[in-house]
């Protein structure tokens, strides 16, 4: 059973930069596609960004060019570096890890979840 922790999470202003981190155990995450979903209050979970087992990257059009997804192998861990921040995308950060087949950006993909970590962008 692989179990997912986040951290990095906090305030900043917009325009801000955070580095959330989700570090695995229980498993190796070379074995699994990792995804960053994020939900805000209100609001439905949503797709951020996913990195697959051999490192294709895929990212939400509302974060292109803002986000980037990466993995460390060697620490078992998976990044979500933010840049540009604005207050919409406030919200918890969750990551997933996955084996099965299917459309990278639906949840269901998706078969360990962490906690989450809350970001807040302030304008």
């Amino acid at each position: 059973q692989v179990q997912l922790v986040e951290s990095g999470g906090g305030l900043v202003q917009a325009g801000g930069s955070l580095r959330l981190s989700c570090a695995a155990s229980g498993g190796a995450l070379s074995s699994y596609a990792m995804g960053w979903f994020r939900q805000a209050p209100g609001k439905e979970r949503e797709f951020v960004a996913r990195i697959s087992r051999s490192g294709t990257r895929n990212h939400a059009d509302t974060v292109k060019g803002r986000f980037t997804i990466s993995r460390d192998n060697r620490q078992n861990t998976v990044y979500l570096q933010m840049n540009s921040l604005k207050p919409e995308d406030t919200a918890v950060y969750v990551c997933a890890a996955g084996q099965r087949t299917g459309s990278y950006y639906s949840p269901s993909t998706y078969d360990y979840w962490g906690q989450g970590t809350q970001a807040t962008v302030s304008s």
